[in-house]
């Protein structure tokens, strides 16, 4: 049976001990990253050519480090962890060549982005229990959320992962090889969804999702950010000239904040999760959905604090996922195809069609709401492209 990657992330409860050691190969891993960028910006300015990741290895354990015996600590990380922080490197290189993305920028301090990456070496490393996982140079760690992983004991092999850490807290991501149980494609019919700021998503077959951003909980824990946000401003602004930014009150308060924005957007993805599972449950042929121009509609300043919290794109890359998992074809329509302004009776089109316009009429008489109309039209597109 041929056999899928998945990942699984979850909260780990390590000892004192083992903070400290992923905190020291994650800032290793920073400053290797940093290095790597700034000597390759260095060797440009001199005229000389650019260095890979494999060249700037040899460099750094041959002629930099031996020079250098200050930064030997350097080499008391988890060699793997520091190899694949100079790989990414350079995969950030390459996506700027490509004019993919724009120039590398130097990882901060204090930013969840950088990551311990581990890998499966031999037999015993990335072995998984119930309640615990072995991870290379830290050795077993408790998971918070037990059962969650596949065991090594059922059969299933960890093949690589990362621990990071958010908000103080340390989490585990583990790729495990498990078997492909892809769904034959279902006899049922397709359906539309049309994402939006009103309701989070509008499906063909009637149902709605409401926009989490507009709850209750939502909303006291946004006020409660804004709160805490004005209180760390006002330590930084009562802070003396050349006073250290390290004090254990802004530290502290500062740690607020990260918690108040991890839960806000743990909210957020807990919802996008139980929509997709919900629209997968219902094993439809096929699902099809909107290209949108995110990027366009962030440069209106009055939608793009509002568009930024519905998470659209994180929305798309997850349903694709569970798509492919479950043998369901993800259509995407083109983002010119006028969905909300064509009468899904006639087919007429409605060019002057207000956003503020929610319900649709056209002269045959027919009359829907404007977003369950558009995923009406999305269902029944006949131009698209397989994501």
């Amino acid at each position: 049976m041929r056999k899928l990657l998945k990942s699984f992330k979850t909260e780990i409860n390590p000892t004192e001990e083992q903070k400290a050691k992923i905190r020291k190969t994650i800032g290793t891993c920073r400053y290797i990253y940093n290095f790597y960028l700034a000597h390759n910006k260095e060797l440009y300015n001199k005229g000389e050519k650019f260095m890979s990741s494999n060249q700037f290895r040899v460099w750094l354990n041959n002629e930099y480090l031996p020079k250098h015996p200050e930064c030997f600590w350097i080499k008391e990380a988890y060699s793997k962890a520091v190899t694949q922080a100079v790989n990414n490197g350079q995969a950030a290189f390459i996506r700027f060549f490509k004019h993919q993305s724009s120039f590398p920028r130097f990882k901060k301090k204090n930013r969840s982005d950088v990551k311990m990456y581990f890998v499966k070496n031999n037999p015993k490393d990335c072995r998984c229990q119930r309640h615990r996982i072995n991870i290379p140079s830290l050795g077993w760690v408790r998971i918070k959320e037990k059962g969650y992983i596949p065991t090594t004991k059922d059969g299933y092999v960890i093949k690589s992962g990362h621990v990071s850490i958010k908000a103080g807290r340390y989490y585990v991501s583990a790729l495990v090889e498990i078997p492909n149980n892809k769904i034959a494609n279902s006899s049922n019919e397709g359906i539309g969804v049309d994402l939006g700021i009103k309701d989070f998503a509008v499906v063909s077959n009637g149902k709605v999702y409401k926009n989490i951003n507009r709850s209750a909980r939502l909303k006291k824990l946004e006020k409660q950010l804004i709160r805490e946000q004005r209180s760390l401003s006002r330590r930084y602004e009562n802070l003396k000239k050349g006073e250290s930014t390290q004090k254990a009150n802004i530290q502290k308060q500062r740690l607020k904040v990260q918690k108040l924005h991890h839960k806000i957007d743990n909210i957020r993805t807990d919802h996008i999760n139980k929509t997709i599972a919900e629209i997968v449950k219902t094993k439809p042929s096929y699902i099809t959905i909107e290209d949108l121009n995110i990027s366009g509609m962030m440069k209106n300043r009055y939608l793009s604090k509002a568009v930024a919290s519905q998470k659209f794109y994180e929305f798309r890359i997850k349903l694709q996922a569970k798509c492919n998992e479950n043998g369901i074809e993800l259509r995407v329509v083109d983002r010119w195809y006028p969905s909300s302004k064509t009468c899904h009776c006639c087919g007429a089109i409605k060019k002057d069609l207000k956003l503020s316009d929610r319900i649709f009429k056209c002269d045959c008489g027919y009359s829907e709401d404007r977003d369950f109309n558009a995923a009406l039209n999305l269902r029944d597109a006949m131009t698209y492209e397989v994501a």
